[in-house]
């Protein structure tokens, strides 16, 4: 019986052994499978972190992103004085000789009107701008007005267009934005086809006066509805590659026409930023090529001249608005800068201004002019390579580079 028991027991013990032994041997291999999937959990983890941080780098590289400058400057330190004074003119195209002129000045572009597309087959126009650029050294800008509405000068010519191009106004009230993206859409492709890369549009004023002198060229609405035209168009011409102009800068308001007075604008600046400048705003937000300014004269600004040789105004969009782009005056010839200074000094000071390009009918008076004053000091020459620099970039921008 002794025996029996003591065997009984032992058994047991043994079993009991054997339980503890399965027990310890399974809460270990629990503890490595727990730490074998935190390590897994951590290297996928840290996986994660790592592709995350490739996808959220730059897509394009700094060192890619300098190379056009880079290469703009090493273009502009090979150009002689006059090419680089050249690059500032948007010319009127000349009523003759334009190869010859474009050739012996140097022009950064050609912008057309009516005369130079009313008797043009649709052949014919793309062979006479195809001929421009050939003529010329560094691509052209080749531009034209094309608002729609009364200030069109291709559509005008039913050779060229199927019909003519409507005025915002007109389009917003057939069908809204998506009319208004659509007609961009369609005016850039015709432009484009013609070779002409800058449409002179949109236009940024704020006017909701019927009876002022800008209203019917604006989509007639508020600061908001304004600026909400302005970023659809500029992001529309975008995609298709064609040159955007933001005007006029800082805003007509319901102001009369530069084009025959010349004009003042009295509103505090308070009152401009506002309103005025918000289209202006979310066009330069939206990626806006250039900005053309008025020849207002804008008392809150700077009453002594005209806003397109005004230095304050341009410091004003430089450093107030963090415009980048180019820009540009309205053209040179309107009364409302032509009767305040001689025309041949108009280009220098609108130059010395801040402007990157001028408008130009007297170019043959004033490039000389512009010429000159570099060489005496008066245009530090290196606030003239800034500006062809910006013309430049936007040219490559456009892929005529």
């Amino acid at each position: 019986m002794g025996l029996f028991l003591f065997l009984v027991l032992a058994a047991m013990g043994g079993m009991k052994w054997v339980i503890e032994q399965q027990k310890q041997q399974t809460e270990e291999s629990s503890v490595i499978q727990q730490s074998s999937s935190r390590d897994e959990t951590k290297e996928e983890s840290s996986a994660s972190q790592e592709t995350t941080s490739v996808s959220t780098s730059p897509s394009v590289s700094t060192s890619a992103q300098e190379q056009p400058e880079e290469a703009i400057a090493e273009k502009i330190a090979t150009m002689s004085l006059e090419e680089k004074v050249g690059q500032l003119f948007f010319v009127r195209v000349p009523e003759s000789n334009q190869i010859e002129e474009l050739q012996n000045y140097h022009f950064g572009g050609y912008l057309l009107f009516g005369r130079d597309t009313e008797n043009e087959t649709a052949e014919s126009l793309k062979q006479k701008i195809s001929d421009y650029q050939a003529a010329s050294a560094i691509p052209l800008l080749i531009g034209m007005d094309e608002e729609g509405g009364t200030v069109t000068r291709i559509s005008r010519n039913p050779n060229l267009t199927d019909q003519r191009f409507l005025s915002p106004q007109q389009l917003y009230a057939q069908g809204g934005w998506s009319a208004i993206e659509e007609d961009t859409a369609k005016k850039a492709e015709i432009l484009k086809a013609y070779g002409i890369n800058a449409g002179l549009f949109p236009v940024a004023d704020v006017s909701t006066d019927p009876q002022s002198f800008i209203y019917d060229r604006t989509i007639g609405m508020d600061a908001q509805g304004t600026s909400a035209f302005v970023e659809r168009v500029v992001h529309v011409l975008q995609k298709h590659h064609v040159g955007s102009t933001l005007k006029h800068f800082p805003g007509y308001g319901n102001n009369r026409d530069s084009h025959v007075a010349v004009v003042t604008d009295d509103r505090p600046l308070s009152a401009l930023r506002e309103t005025d400048f918000l289209p202006f705003a979310a066009g330069i937000k939206a990626g806006a090529d250039s900005i053309l300014v008025a020849h207002t004269i804008v008392n809150s600004i700077d009453n002594t001249v005209p806003a397109s040789i005004s230095k304050p105004v341009h410091e004003l969009l430089r450093n107030e608005l963090h415009f980048e782009g180019v820009i540009m005056t309205d053209d040179l010839d309107m009364v409302g800068l032509s009767e305040f200074i001689p025309q041949n000094e108009a280009a220098l000071q609108a130059l010395q201004a801040g402007n990157d390009l001028v408008i130009s009918s007297t170019y043959q008076e004033q490039i000389p002019f512009v010429v000159q004053a570099v060489e005496d000091g008066r245009y530090l020459e290196a606030d003239l390579n800034a500006s062809v620099k910006r013309v430049l970039l936007w040219k490559e921008a456009l892929h005529l580079l």
